[in-house]
């Protein structure tokens, strides 16, 4: 399949590098004109728990020509109203889109191009754009799965050939419930990425700081009942089964829980949020389509989701410059 990566940062990045390492022929696309200017010179350098270099084919947004039968989809979910319309123009006549964003992006992909168009790849691992051109793998290369899926049908058979080109990474499950694979993603975003942002932390420090911990626990706890109340069926994440594992219904289960929460998150430990990456840059970040997506969802099933709704209060407020990202922060949420 022709292919590119449109959004290329660090995920992109990342994902193009090893594609071409592999023999595979991608187009890496960004407006990161240091970025691209970078790739093309001296391709990229990917550090972290891997290190290996290799050249790409890097474009500019304006510099595309191609149509593709596959566009891997990484921009920022806030801006697909305006990307998505703008990449149609370069998708062959059954070309698809192929989210890799945080959330449920394939909602708002879809009523653009249509559900059988549109497809879904959860990460479960993290990267960061150290500066032009490089890259660093922040999880265990173990924790690299996908799982992809759609919520049309896949009368096409590009599933299976997007899971074969993603399987040169590492594993990947096809979802035949893709919502709830995007829900457990979701639940550690919401735990994690929304208490790193607000903390100005990695993944590791929200866990072993035990009040962080707990508030770490009582998101994920909102999105496990919000997530029942509205009929979704949580899959497991990289073969755990994150609701035995964290959900609870008394005191015993709760602190066995706690105690699980260090160890779940432990190949993820040197992970920085990509929100907290943007706020240090001066950008909005997708905190309403991480915790947000929680908290409209509590009001529809009626679930209360307040730690979830003080994650969303304190980003925005970190954003229009109210407070920064600090551990002092931990005391906002003592309601």
């Amino acid at each position: 399949m022709k292919t590119a990566i449109y959004g290329a940062g660090s995920i992109g990045t990342i994902m193009g590098a090893f594609f071409t390492k592999s023999g595979k022929e991608v187009d890496l696309i960004s407006r990161n004109e240091k970025h691209i200017v970078a790739l093309k010179s001296s391709g990229t350098q990917i550090t972290g728990t891997v290190n290996f270099n290799v050249k790409v084919n890097a474009l500019l947004p304006e510099e595309m020509k191609e149509k593709y039968d596959l566009i891997f989809l990484s921009t920022k979910q806030l801006d697909n109203a305006k990307v998505v319309p703008g990449l149609v123009p370069f998708l062959k006549e059954d070309g698809v889109i192929c989210t890799v964003q945080n959330g449920l992006p394939e909602l708002s992909v879809s009523e653009i191009i249509g559900e059988e168009r549109t497809f879904g790849c959860a990460v479960a691992w993290g990267a960061t754009l150290l500066e032009p051109g490089v890259c660093e793998l922040t999880s265990d290369p173990a924790s690299i799965t996908f799982n992809i899926g759609t919520f049309g049908k896949d009368e096409s058979g590009k599933l299976q050939k997007i899971a074969d080109l993603l399987s040169v990474m590492g594993p990947v499950e096809i979802e035949k419930n893709f919502i709830g694979a995007r829900w457990v993603k979701l639940l550690v975003n919401c735990a994690f990425s929304g208490l790193s942002t607000v903390l100005g932390t990695v993944f590791g420090e929200v866990a072993a700081n035990k009040k962080s911990r707990l508030y770490a626990q009582k998101i994920i706890k909102e999105c496990i009942d919000v997530a029942k109340a509205a009929s979704i069926k949580i899959e497991p994440i990289q073969g755990k089964d994150v609701v035995k594992l964290l959900d609870y219904n008394g005191k015993i289960k709760q602190k066995i829980s706690f105690l699980i929460i260090p160890l779940a998150i432990k190949k993820h430990r040197l992970l920085k949020a990509s929100m907290l990456q943007d706020i240090e840059k001066g950008k909005p970040c997708e905190i309403d389509a991480i915790n947000g997506v929680i908290s409209v969802y509590g009001k529809k099933t009626n679930v209360p989701t307040p730690f979830n709704d003080k994650v969303v209060e304190i980003i925005k407020n970190i954003e229009s410059g109210v407070y920064s990202p600090s551990w002092s922060n931990l005391s906002l949420f003592d309601m």
